[in-house]
């Protein structure tokens, strides 16, 4: 785990060593990077219909073969980081920054200041919205994600109440994006946030998020309720 002071500027905020079985998370890291290049490839592909066809015969039974093993039989941190409740937890799994998820882009994540994170992502041709650029849904859960983690910050993390997207122009594919986030306020309860997003120099987004900080309880109220992942 991250072990950065409050406030200081530190590493993205999970440390992709500290985990079980290590060497087993590094295998399904490369598994799911070489599935984020075989989505890549395979969106823009005009290969012959026996190549697919073979394509296709061996991935299904891979998945069979992958079906055949045991479950995890926990999840492994949390799936995002508005409501982990530790900025240096352990997020793998995340849709949108982990490692060994292969519908990640990824995204990385640091701290830049003591109510301020940075971020980086690239999004390929599985994104694809407008043609050449990143799918407009994609670019709001982007900031969710941004905006979850850098309202984590406060010490008093909630759930997304609101999320106000602002589309300046077309962000691209192909090319490192550049987040910048910070908490504006609080108030009781409501945790005011807002992000940019940059292609080099160019802003081509901005977002306004309002989080809900709800208790502890709760939240783990909504874990102990999740499906195990041998029911999925």
């Amino acid at each position: 785990m991250s072990n950065e002071e409050p406030g200081s500027v530190g590493p993205p905020y999970f440390d992709v060593t500290a985990v079980p079985n290590p060497s087993v998370w590094k295998q399904k890291r490369r598994l799911a990077d070489a599935m984020r290049r075989v989505i890549a490839h395979m969106v823009l592909s005009d290969a012959p219909e026996e190549e697919l066809s073979a394509a296709a015969d061996a991935l299904e039974r891979y998945a069979d073969r992958l079906a055949s093993h045991p479950k995890l039989t926990r999840i492994m941190g949390h799936p995002e980081a508005a409501n982990a409740g530790n900025v240096a937890a352990f997020f793998d799994q995340s849709p949108l920054i982990g490692l060994a998820n292969p519908l990640a882009p990824p995204i990385t994540i640091a701290r830049s200041g003591p109510l301020a994170a940075s971020a980086t992502a690239t999004f390929g041709a599985a994104y694809e919205g407008p043609p050449g650029h990143v799918h407009g849904g994609f670019v709001a859960a982007a900031f969710d994600e941004v905006l979850g983690y850098v309202q984590s910050l406060g010490g008093n993390p909630g759930m997304t109440g609101r999320l106000i997207t602002h589309y300046r122009r077309p962000t691209p594919l192909h090319v490192e994006l550049r987040f910048e986030a910070e908490l504006v306020r609080e108030e009781g309860r409501k945790i005011f946030t807002e992000a940019r997003v940059y292609a080099g120099d160019e802003l081509t987004a901005e977002a306004e998020g309002l989080f809900i900080s709800i208790p502890r309880d709760r939240l783990e109220g909504l874990a102990s309720r999740r499906a195990k992942p041998e029911q999925v």
